[in-house]
């Protein structure tokens, strides 16, 4: 093969690849010095000259002249005998240069060297793709789907292969040969040897934020600027924006008038949901907002905690807004603001609840302390965590978290007991005196009965003697006739009897005390009929 016809199938390749004129004369040199070096062993003692333009190449072969007797090595040298053929004015030390032809190389040699700059060519292509995609990465390409495979699709761009990987691809997308899809560049691979594989995505927050760079004029020109998102791909998406012009409604401009520019967004991202706010470097006001459509009514930081926590309290009604579905809202808050948020219900200020250290009989100091730690120090607040959220915030294993539970709503089913009811103002407890029929004492009278629940009266039991005695006409028995002590009855039940402190008092032991009344002493005096005692609650 001549070098012209070499060479034209060179700049054929290259033109076909979009090869520069320096890559290729570079290219070509390379070539044929690997050439050189196979056939002599080294490629120093020749110089290649190449015109890409008229296609023509010259190699020559310089040698210097030695003496007959002195020749080393026959590469770089060359005996005076043997110049003074090519030219009789060669003289010891003299360089002599010499052209070889391609054809003295062999067929064989030939198609090496075409093989060789084919390599080249690839190298310097997987090259050029490496260094432009690098540079594309964060950027939307639009590319045709090539081929639909089970755990990724192929797309073609610009005569590349990009690949979408099945973990960066929308749940619900469906993709068909020969359509357009776009994606954004996330990463470059290159492993040695191999092709570089140029990775895109469809899930990655960065795709959000070039969709609303290319939707929305005021992100693009730098108005508008996008602080921060956070996605759940396919489901739900929340942007934190902020304006860099006052005059300029940062949530308004991404939104559009009546959604124009959002909905665009959301039908290339498969109807995914997204919560526009405003951006605020206020820590608290940035979780309350992040937290929308709930509002919080206190938000506790706790930044040296590893990851830092927040402890939002919200009304009842907006515990499962805040949380949301599956725990979306507060997974998307998290990821916002940095901050490991828990939600707590607000409890109202007439509302009871017991604080954690009460429960030290029952749960060790450990326990409590990595309650307190997470922001449970009431029971109440536990209570709304599952078992499984106990034990993964507290550092809980699953048992214990399960008992912690079980111990706090055992105690709050058991509710308030009778003396704690009475102690609270919830029942009133009074000495009533009634006459009895045999003229007891009341010393000899009837204890009163253990009560029980709340609203039960310990009346039911004394009132019989009383409704015997009423029954009885006054001209039955001559012994009926009213006396003193019947008056001390009567005014016992009176208002008046309220002020001389009828009422019971709870010791601390849950004893029942009565106090003694008028009647009372008037059955101590040996003057006065016995008269009996009967205690009464009332609700």
């Amino acid at each position: 093969m001549r070098s012209e016809d070499l060479v034209s199938s060179f700049r054929e390749i290259a033109r076909a690849k979009d090869i520069d004129r320096d890559t290729l004369q570079i290219i070509v040199e390379d070539v044929f010095r690997a050439m050189l070096r196979k056939r002599y062993g080294s490629d120093e003692a020749f110089e290649i000259i190449f015109n890409p333009e008229q296609g023509d190449i010259q190699i020559l072969h310089i040698q210097e002249v030695v003496g007959d007797w002195d020749l080393v090595d026959p590469v770089t040298e060359i005996p005076l005998s043997g110049a003074r053929t090519i030219d009789e004015g060669f003289e010891v030390g003299d360089e002599v240069a010499s052209e070889l032809d391609i054809a003295d190389f062999g067929r064989r040699a030939v198609m090496t060297a075409r093989q060789t700059f084919r390599q080249r060519i690839r190298d310097i292509e997987k090259e050029h793709v490496y260094e432009k995609y690098t540079e594309l990465i964060g950027d939307i390409v639009v590319g045709e789907i090539h081929q639909v495979r089970r755990h990724e699709t192929l797309l073609m761009h610009e005569d590349t292969e990009l690949v979408l990987p099945k973990s960066e691809q929308i749940s619900g997308d469906h993709y068909r040969k020969g359509n357009m899809l776009r994606t954004v560049v996330k990463e470059v691979r290159r492993d040695a040897g191999s092709d570089p594989q140029v990775v895109v995505s469809r899930t990655s927050p960065v795709f959000m934020e070039r969709l609303f760079e290319v939707e929305v004029p005021e992100v693009y020109d730098g108005l508008v600027e996008i602080k921060k998102v956070a996605r759940i791909p396919g489901d739900r998406a929340k942007v934190a924006v902020t304006s860099h012009d006052e005059k300029v409604d940062p949530v308004g401009a991404c939104v559009g008038v009546k959604g124009v520019r959002i909905n665009a967004v959301v039908r290339e991202l498969s109807n995914e949901n997204i919560d526009v706010m405003e951006w605020s470097d206020d820590p608290e006001e940035l979780i309350a907002r992040a937290l929308s459509p709930a509002e919080p009514t206190s938000v506790t930081l706790n930044e040296d905690a590893d990851p830092p926590r927040a402890r939002v309290e919200v009304v009842a009604d907006e515990v499962s807004q805040a949380i949301g579905k599956r725990g979306v809202n507060i997974k998307l808050a998290s990821r916002l603001t940095g901050f490991e948020i828990d939600v707590y219900r607000e409890i109202p200020a007439d509302e009871e609840d017991i604080d954690i250290e009460q429960f030290g009989d029952e749960l060790s100091q450990e326990t409590i302390e990595k309650l307190k730690h997470i922001g449970c120090d009431t029971g109440k607040a536990v209570l709304e965590l599952s078992a499984d959220a106990l034990s993964r915030r507290a550092d809980l294993d699953r048992e214990t978290a399960e008992r912690v539970l079980d111990i706090i709503e055992t105690e709050f089913e058991k509710g308030p007991g009778i003396i704690e009811s009475i102690r609270h103002g919830r029942f009133t407890v009074e000495s009533v005196v009634e006459p009895e029929a045999d003229g007891a004492t009341p010393a000899e009278a009837s204890p009163t009965e253990p009560m029980e629940d709340s609203g039960s009266t310990v009346e039911e039991q004394s009132e019989e003697p009383t409704q015997e005695s009423e029954s009885e006409g006054p001209g039955d028995d001559p012994s009926d006739q009213e006396s003193p002590a019947d008056t001390a009855d009567v005014e016992s039940e009176t208002p008046d009897s309220a002020d001389q402190d009828d009422e019971s008092t709870v010791e601390d032991d849950g004893s029942l005390e009565t106090a003694p009344s008028p009647a009372d002493e008037d059955a101590d005096s040996p003057d006065s009929d016995p008269v009996p005692e009967e205690t009464e609650v009332k609700s």
